[in-house]
């Protein structure tokens, strides 16, 4: 009897074990720090292509999935990385795998990294999101400058993201910087920060403000806004200051190690040829790949883009977020 119980519970264990390895070879975990229609979009399609696949969809905002990375490394539990800022993409190299084996022709050979560790996932920009009606409505004029932000009549009205856990913040301080210089760009977020209603932790987060109706002005995502624009109707107006419009990329890449697992080479493959096309013809159309057309309705063209030197530099972004007080 006991020889039986033995057996028995050897056979329980091995299944287990079988049962364990099989979904493990069938799991791919993403981390992303995309938007949530845009997360949204890519969970339906791989639902769609790997049905008996377990694909779990991690998002997190550009500080933190920075910081998760850094901290886990190769024992991360994430197999695939998608649309984390490249300037932490580059500091992360040493973690990712060499991609050189993939076809890389179709994207604009400036933004491939001679490394071969990641690859540009988008080009994103940001504007001045206003809801006009709401302004009209307080009688409150149009701004038509970045100094026009600083009135007190706008107090209460603004939001912006916070450049200490955005990479849309961080675009916008950037590019006020290599406009104006270093102590001017401080000043002047000095001063606008008397006017924030909330520094939002994610890029998403004023274009929501305005949907809600919480603010008037928000310093937010191009594609963001153009999106509330189409889906859900909302009267959002896109304004681009002289300065220009700040823009950044996002890279994407697989941990190193994970790259020769079957399962994450199929849905990185299928990444690489239907989720980034999709998500550059649904939503972010701004070019990291060669003939790259805006098609979306309401999506501004020939944007004036603004002077992003420094952007990718990460001790210049830890020295500046050391001064940055919100």
């Amino acid at each position: 009897m006991k020889r039986i119980l033995y057996f028995a519970a050897a056979l329980f264990l091995a299944g287990l074990v079988f049962s364990c390895k099989k979904a493990d070879n069938n799991s791919v975990i993403i981390y992303t720090s995309t938007e949530d229609f845009r997360t949204e979009h890519m969970q339906e399609l791989l639902k769609g292509k790997f049905p008996n696949y377990d694909i779990t969809i991690q998002t997190l905002s550009t500080g933190n999935h920075a910081a998760k990375l850094k901290a886990e490394g190769t024992e991360t539990e994430a197999d695939i990385i998608l649309n984390l800022e490249t300037g932490y993409m580059e500091g992360l190299q040493d973690i990712l795998a060499d991609l050189s084996s993939y076809n890389l022709s179709e994207f604009l050979p400036e933004l491939v990294p001679a490394s071969r560790r990641f690859l540009p996932w988008d080009k994103s920009s940001g504007a001045i999101v206003i809801n006009r009606s709401k302004l009209e409505s307080a009688g409150l004029p149009i701004p038509a400058s970045y100094q026009d932000l600083l009135k007190p009549v706008y107090k209460g009205l603004i939001s912006m993201p916070n450049p200490k856990t955005s990479g849309t913040g961080y675009m916008f301080l950037v590019s006020l910087i290599n406009a104006w210089g270093e102590d001017a760009a401080f000043t002047y977020f000095d001063g606008l920060a008397q006017n924030i209603l909330q520094f939002t932790t994610s890029g998403s987060g004023p274009v929501n403000a305005l949907i809600q109706g919480e603010v008037a002005i928000g310093l937010g995502m191009t594609l963001t806004a153009v999106n509330a624009i189409n889906t859900r109707g909302v009267p959002l107006e896109l304004l681009f200051f002289a300065e220009g419009a700040p823009n950044i990329t996002t890279s994407f890449g697989i941990i190193k190690g994970k790259e020769t697992r079957p399962v994450v080479k199929e849905v990185f493959e299928f990444t690489m040829t239907k989720l980034l096309l999709d998500d550059k013809e649904l939503y972010c159309p701004e070019a990291i790949l060669k003939n790259q057309q805006v098609n979306i309705p309401n999506y501004p063209k020939n944007i004036h883009y603004a002077k992003m030197d420094g952007v990718y530099d990460l001790s210049l972004k830890e020295r500046l977020m050391g001064k940055w007080k919100y």
